[in-house]
């Protein structure tokens, strides 16, 4: 071997081999060889595509600051509770219709998800959070109820959120047990129905599956230094020559052996992927020029992607953080909520230039909503809060579950306005579930509390599916 192609060899070894592919520990990997899609053929019909895309607000946004009530009457109780960060009645943007007898407004930094709500394509679900079992505000008091794990603890609320089994702390998130449930019904085995813009996440992870994370920019897949196509083709050849010799070794040990057939499988998958998005037309849509935007436009490139990839179900994944506003709330609102109202618009348009506007549901999630009450500068954590839902087949146009009272001292307040949730999780995500393929026979393993909130049965609990 010439010295240059020993030089790649040897930088190949001390890098990340399968940046492309979520991190497990590899003696799990070994005793849970079983991958995606290897237990049932896909679906032959080609409209039979489905896509959930999770934008998770982390650090706890202060999602009463974004649904707010503009009645008379509960914008009056709205501005006592939140003194100094209350927003101007009259910058409310009005959504149409009523909920309980009341009028809401959004955010002023919101404009495109007051036309989508208006327009029937996104709806509100109101008062949700991370339940063990309905709870009442004097169980809370006497101690008597089962509570979240880390009640009000980013790290704890997080997991919760994203396993919806808020009794223990577990790796196993709630998309990642569909995962295991459908990856089966896509036809490509190298990459997985579990794409991530964000890296690790405990959402997507399964027992038998693993998250693909992908990037924002080029053609999306995270490639191997050495490997990839670059401006000298002399030096690609020969890193790629490198590699390919490392990963065609007969090892004789097990674990070397194995760690060598999953980084030859995410380098064809990193190949598979960008080639497949690169062969996409050209979307129209105009997109922002932010991180979470440029996201959600590789979300859209995958998806029209979708038929060469072979895939019938795919979930997606972005973290959007920087939400734990304990001060300075109406400035970072006012910066970070268009973000995200534009982002969601942006993309919902997208997915009707591709024709699948009804086939991908985005939905919000975060670790929490904020206290009511300020602590002089901005809020601090709560529980309860409010989240949206976009896609063609959201019942949108309505706010789903009950938007609390906003005065102190509720029946629901355990304290400055921490609210206790009027609907679990469990609830919120089975709608999600129920619409991608979950049939009721699999629910309790997706959700394993889901049947103390709901007689698990034909019709959504929450009803934002239809």
């Amino acid at each position: 071997m010439n010295a240059q192609a020993l030089s790649s060899r040897r930088r190949f070894l001390g890098q990340t081999a399968c940046s492309a592919v979520t991190a497990t520990p590899l003696l799990s990997t070994i005793l849970n060889l079983k991958m995606a899609g290897n237990a049932a053929a896909a679906s032959s019909d080609p409209n039979d595509y489905k896509a959930l895309v999770c934008l998770f607000q982390g650090g706890g946004n202060d999602s009463f600051n974004m649904l707010v009530p503009r009645g008379a009457s509960e914008y009056a109780e709205y501005e006592a509770t939140r003194s100094d960060l209350a927003l101007a009645q009259n910058t409310l943007l009005p959504l149409n219709g009523t909920h309980g007898g009341k009028t809401f407004g959004v955010h002023a930094g919101m404009p495109e998800v007051q036309a989508l709500y208006n327009s029937g394509d996104l709806a509100f679900v109101s008062n949700v959070g991370t339940l063990v079992e309905p709870v009442t505000l004097a169980q809370v008091e006497n101690e008597s109820a089962r509570l979240p794990l880390g009640l009000y603890s980013h790290n704890d609320q997080i997991t919760h959120w994203q396993t919806s089994v808020p009794d223990r702390r577990s790796a196993i998130g709630w998309g990642g047990r569909v995962a295991d449930l459908l990856d089966s019904s896509n036809s490509n085995d190298n990459i997985s129905m579990s794409i991530s813009l964000s890296g690790t996440n405990t959402f997507q992870a399964g027992e038998s599956t693993v998250s693909y994370e992908i990037e924002s920019s080029g053609n999306g897949a995270i490639v191997l230094a050495d490997y990839a196509e670059n401006d000298n083709p002399t030096l690609t050849n020969l890193g790629k020559t490198a590699v390919n010799s490392l990963m065609d070794l007969e090892y004789q040990n097990l674990f070397q052996k194995t760690f060598a057939q999953r980084n030859r499988n995410a380098i064809d998958a990193s190949v598979e992927f960008s080639d497949a998005i690169a062969g996409v037309s050209a979307i129209s849509t105009p997109f922002s020029t932010n991180g979470i935007s440029n996201a959600f436009r590789m979300i859209a490139k995958t998806i029209a992607a979708r038929d060469v990839l072979g895939m019938k179900r795919q979930t997606f994944f972005i973290m959007f953080g920087g939400w734990d506003h304990h001060d300075e709330l109406i400035n970072a609102h006012a910066a970070m909520l268009p973000v995200v109202s534009k982002g969601i618009a942006e993309f919902h348009a997208a997915m009707g230039e591709l024709g699948v506007a009804d086939k991908v549901t985005t939905f919000t999630a975060s670790d929490f909503a904020r206290t009511l009450s300020s602590n002089g500068r901005g809020s601090d954590h709560a529980w309860g809060s409010n989240h949206m839902v976009c896609g063609g087949a959201v019942q949108g146009g309505q706010i789903y579950g009950d938007y609390p009272d906003l005065g102190l001292g509720s029946s629901l307040d355990t304290g400055r306005g921490r609210l206790i949730p009027t609907m679990a999780t469990d609830e919120y995500f089975a709608d999600l579930a129920r619409w991608f393929g979950v049939s009721d026979a699999d629910m309790p393993a997706v959700f394993p509390n889901l049947d103390r909130f709901y007689t698990i049965g034909p019709d959504n609990p929450v009803g934002f599916m239809g």
